[in-house]
């Protein structure tokens, strides 16, 4: 069944210009478990299923209250430009530009954003770096 889906952007430099990053409220963290787990729907920022396990984005508070571990505690970004998902370039510049900075990042790709986690202690100066290359600067 075909569905009449907008198609997003694929030039890298309207993307790059257009990407106005989006820093969310609260923390962030990934969780994995061997098996499937149900987790309340409203609480799942993502899930990814990998041989390994099952992995899922939920907030710091929620994972917290549930007393579930983690190590990685994140700050959530959205770029809030419409990119294909047949775009190219637009993963490799906003990593290397965080890279740059000394930022690791973490992306998720939904059909309309891309996700970006990174280090919440890092929050500030990511939204910098990807601020500095919406604008063109180094």
């Amino acid at each position: 069944m075909s569905m009449d889906i907008p198609g997003g952007e694929t030039d890298l430099s309207k993307l790059i210009a257009g990407m106005e990053a989006k820093l969310h409220d609260g923390e962030y963290v990934f969780l994995t478990f061997k098996n499937k787990v149900q987790l309340p729907e409203e609480e799942v920022i993502a899930m990814v299923k990998e041989e390994e396990g099952v992995t899922y984005v939920v907030s710091r508070d929620f994972a917290n209250q549930s007393s579930y571990a983690y190590q990685f505690v994140a700050s959530r970004i959205t770029l809030e430009v419409h990119s294909s998902l047949e775009a190219v370039g637009l993963t490799a510049a906003f990593s290397n530009a965080l890279a740059r900075s000394g930022i690791s990042c973490n992306v998720i790709a939904g059909y309309y954003h891309d996700h970006i986690f990174v280090d919440s202690r890092q929050a500030s100066e990511a939204m910098t770096a990807l601020k500095k290359l919406q604008l063109g600067k180094k």
